[in-house]
């Protein structure tokens, strides 16, 4: 599971960093990974907010391809781990 929420944190590090990416953009990036870090909370319930900031993003219009691309690649992942923890 860490590896997981490794591979998830770096793409949307890499989003966040990015700037041909609108600044809305990236910090629902930011957004989605202290979300899913946040230990507060359990798994499950950390991967679906997370998954929920990042559908917003994902149907923005503002979204470039290649950023959709990375966030439903994210999303995808994310779907597994809160199906895992269950």
């Amino acid at each position: 599971m860490a590896s997981k929420i490794k591979n998830i944190t770096d793409v949307l590090d890499f989003l966040a960093g990015d700037d041909s990416i609108p600044k809305n953009i990236r910090r629902g990036a930011s957004d989605a990974k202290a979300r899913l870090l946040d230990e507060k909370d359990a798994m499950d319930v950390r991967a679906t907010s997370a998954m929920m900031i990042l559908d917003d993003l994902a149907n923005d219009n503002n979204t470039p391809l290649h950023a959709r691309t990375l966030i439903w690649k994210a999303t995808s992942e994310l779907e597994g781990l809160a199906a895992g923890s269950r």
